[in-house]
């Protein structure tokens, strides 16, 4: 298939428009002027979008809409907008192809308005007015500035507070963090004499100061019951200084996602967790190095559902990024102070190494599947478990088979602290022999009753043996089931 074959495929989006005729002048330059302020894009004239159908353009008319579109673009746009105008053919159709590079200069925006009013950004398929934090951000841009690097005046170096940074930063490096380190660092600056903060200072903080001036810099978490947002099984805010956010939200995520085991090397239980953590904490990592700060009002959002677990941080993805190619050893910094500070503090281990350590954990995970959107002026990132359907209906019927089959057999043993419900609860915690059973009850000896138990278990399908095949073995250890898991939720549920 043609490279022209699959982008005709594709959905509109960030980089990509296509339009059955010429637009009006306006429509037109608009969605010029958001993608040379973006990531760059590409127009597609003769293609209808919806049902998406390629129309073609009359051979006659390719040389006047080529001279139409560059004329609008230089008489309309400002700053000056250098568009790659091609003709391209599918089916023996024609269609023009206007590729507009991401700008230098921005902002760029409509020439008969004043950058308030005449500037344009992407967001998903849509030209947005772009907001004074946006057109600030893109002022930034051309000069190579970033906003962790903007200075603040309202308190001196000597009077912030840091003393959790500091902390971290001399178990992390082995260095005491003064002041020449904090320089080095570009943590603060020298201005006429006088010693100001940076934005990436505050935010690295314990002071009053980071709450006043950025509120929204924390991170949200939450475990849904269900698969959509609604009843919380747990919440958390981690506002914290933002070198120390990272590893707390992705403890909270660890605390709400299952380890079981997968198979056994012998008598040897082999765990994994139920989702790629590896991964989860990359994630979680780049939301708050790469998050866009200067946004106003908006928190890094982690939300964990039955069937999936989801990092959404404001900012959209780096213009130079593609999540598409994972390999590639893509980095993009938009925190420019404060990335550096995260290298030396171990957060980030390699520059454009996290979208590869991503891809390698997914091969081991073939039923997680990877996602990522651009919700507004946020990207999200899902992890979803595709298996999630089939094994939630099985439970269910095994929860029936449960409650219709064992609940009056085994009523005794449905109650919180039956033997029954210890010895499954030890079992599910590591494989286990009798004697190590009995110990752990601190039995002096292997009682009858656990014997007893024991035999009731396994008769029931609730645990079996690791070795199956030699049921005296001296090696013999006990493993639970699936049953038996199932079980211990219905004897919580009961109690």
């Amino acid at each position: 298939m043609s490279k022209l074959a699959i982008i005709l495929q594709q959905p509109e989006g960030r980089r990509l428009e296509f339009k059955e005729l010429l637009p009006s002048n306006a429509e037109l330059v608009k969605t010029i002027i958001a993608f040379a302020n973006d990531a760059g894009g590409e127009l597609y004239l003769g293609v209808k979008d919806n049902p998406r159908e390629v129309i073609g353009l009359n051979e006659n008319d390719l040389i006047a809409l080529e001279e139409k579109i560059a004329s609008l673009i230089h008489d309309l746009c400002e700053p000056v907008i250098l568009p790659e105008i091609s003709f391209l053919q599918h089916e023996g159709k024609h269609i023009i192809r206007t590729q507009i590079y991401k700008g230098s200069a921005t902002p760029y925006h409509l020439k008969n308005k004043t950058v308030e009013d005449g500037t344009f950004i992407r967001i998903g398929s849509t030209n947005r007015l772009a907001s004074s934090e946006i057109i600030a951000e893109l002022e930034r841009q051309k000069q190579n500035i970033s906003f962790d690097n903007e200075l603040v005046f309202r308190k001196s170096v000597s009077k912030i507070r840091i003393q959790s940074f500091s902390e971290l930063f001399e178990e992390k490096t082995g260095e005491k963090l003064t002041k020449q380190i904090l320089s080095k660092l570009d943590l603060f600056k020298i201005e006429q004499g006088k010693e100001l903060l940076t934005n990436a200072l505050v935010l690295l903080s314990d002071d009053e100061l980071r709450k006043q001036l950025f509120p929204y810099a924390k991170i949200e978490c939450a475990r849904f019951k269900g698969t959509v947002p609604g009843n919380f099984i747990d919440q958390k805010t981690i506002d914290v200084n933002v070198a120390l956010q990272s590893e707390q939200a992705y403890q909270f995520v660890l605390r709400h996602i299952s380890q079981a085991a997968t198979d056994y090397t012998g008598v040897y239980r082999n765990d994994r967790w139920e989702y790629p953590i590896i991964a989860i904490r990359e994630v979680i990592r780049n939301a708050v190095i790469h998050r866009d700060y200067s946004l106003t009002g908006k928190d890094i959002k982690i939300a964990i559902f039955d069937d999936k677990v989801e990092i959404t941080s404001p900012g959209k993805l780096m213009p130079t990024v593609d999540f598409s190619d994972m390999e590639s050893g893509q980095s993009d910094i938009r925190n420019k102070t404060l990335a550096p500070v995260f290298k030396r503090l171990g957060i980030i281990e390699q520059w454009g190494n996290g979208l590869k350590l991503i891809k390698e954990e997914l091969q081991i995970y073939p039923e997680i599947e990877l996602s990522w959107k651009e919700p507004g002026m946020a990207f999200r990132v899902a992890f979803t478990n595709k298996n999630y359907k089939q094994q939630h209906e099985l439970q269910h019927e095994l929860q029936q088979e449960l409650q219709q089959e064992l609940q009056q057999e085994l009523q005794q043993e449905l109650q919180q602290e039956s033997l029954f419900g210890k010895v499954l609860r030890l079992v599910q915690k590591q494989t286990s022999s009798t004697q190590e059973l009995s110990t752990a009850l601190g039995q002096r000896s292997i009682s009858g009753q656990l014997y007893a138990t024991v035999n009731k278990l396994r008769e029931n399908g609730l645990i079996e043996w690791t070795i199956p095949n030699k049921p005296k073995s001296s090696k013999q250890q006990y493993k639970i089931t699936e049953k038996g898991n199932l079980f211990l939720k219905l004897i919580e549920s009961n109690n």
